[in-house]
């Protein structure tokens, strides 16, 4: 099959999760004062006071270990006005962002400063935190700077524990324009059908790529493949991990498709893990009619054993 598309697939995409990380001493140190209303920086070899605070000088390498507590009022040493915030910012207003160098600090804090607009804030401005009322160990303890040479004093908070870890939600959002063999190639599986492409060696790479891997020409000779194939290397997934939609264990596996020449990614189920093994012949189960997209390979839930028996090493050697 050969062809061209007159018009291209994009999508808005998004995505979207919790990333969940341990902060070390140095941080830690940092994000529990926050939480206490204070600020933290650390002293370098140099005697300037770095905020926030580097667990190793910038100057030698070595471990830093003198912390000193630093004023939340400071000063603008640079700054960038915000006329459209984007979603997850902190206010849903225009505002700036600003290096602020904190009375006792040497370095510039980034932060959020809450301004009506561009003439209202300058660099050498004085500006003070405005704390957030219930603090957790964040960054987000400090909601924002604000115009003032005197500190406001932030709200109580309850002891406890030193933080040691932080959860960041992600969220992000981006338009993907499918090239045209992809479209060709996303197209095709929305009407149930799995398409390759053909390189100028005979090749058949399966998603299509844009272009001959060795030559750079592109590549619009379309090849329509089974949904059967060969299972040539896996892995048992047996950890949890946040998101997961299958339940531990379950076996994703390359899968090389009769007609294809290269393998791709997707779940093997349909039979116990410890029963998949390189060379078993697979088929795959296509999700219901209704739920087809133009979201590439999710139209196909899984594959599965087709009971056949195993294809001869020799058959996808070349393909591990």
């Amino acid at each position: 099959m050969t062809g061209t598309i007159p018009d291209v697939l994009a999508a808005e995409l998004r995505m979207k999760f919790d990333y969940t990380r341990s902060v070390g001493p140095t941080i830690g140190r940092f994000l529990t004062g926050l939480r206490a209303g204070r600020i933290v920086g650390i002293r370098g070899s140099d005697g300037r006071v770095l905020v926030p605070p580097a667990e190793f000088d910038p100057q030698t390498s070595e471990r830093l270990t003198e912390f000193v507590d630093v004023a939340d009022v400071g000063t603008v040493r640079t700054w960038s006005w915000v006329r459209d915030p984007l979603p997850g910012q902190p206010f849903d207003r225009p505002f700036a962002w600003a290096l602020i160098e904190l009375d006792g600090a040497d370095t510039g804090l980034l932060h959020a400063v809450d301004v009506a607009s561009p003439d209202d804030i300058h660099t050498g401005m004085r500006v003070r935190a405005r704390w957030a009322t219930e603090r957790t160990g964040t960054i987000h303890d400090i909601a924002c700077f604000e115009p003032g040479e005197t500190s406001a004093a932030p709200a109580e908070s309850e002891p406890g524990e030193p933080v040691t870890g932080i959860v960041t939600p992600i969220d992000l959002r981006y338009k993907h324009t499918a090239a045209p063999q992809e479209t060709v190639f996303l197209r095709a599986i929305a009407e149930g059908r799995l398409l390759g492409a053909r390189a100028a060696d005979g090749k058949v790479y399966f998603p299509p790529r844009g272009a001959d891997p060795r030559t750079g020409e592109p590549t619009e000779d379309y090849v329509d493949l089974a949904d059967t194939g060969i299972v040539t290397t896996y892995c048992i997934v047996n950890v949890p991990f946040q998101g997961q939609r299958i339940k531990p264990p379950y076996v994703a596996a390359y899968v090389l498709l009769d007609g294809a020449d290269i393998p791709f990614l997707h779940l093997v189920l349909g039979c116990e893990p410890s029963e998949v093994r390189m060379g078993m012949r697979v088929k795959a189960v296509w999700k219901p009619r209704s739920e087809w997209t133009y979201d590439g390979l999710d139209n196909v839930a899984h594959f599965e054993p087709t009971g056949e028996p195993d294809a001869d090493y020799d058959t996808y050697a070349h393909h591990l």
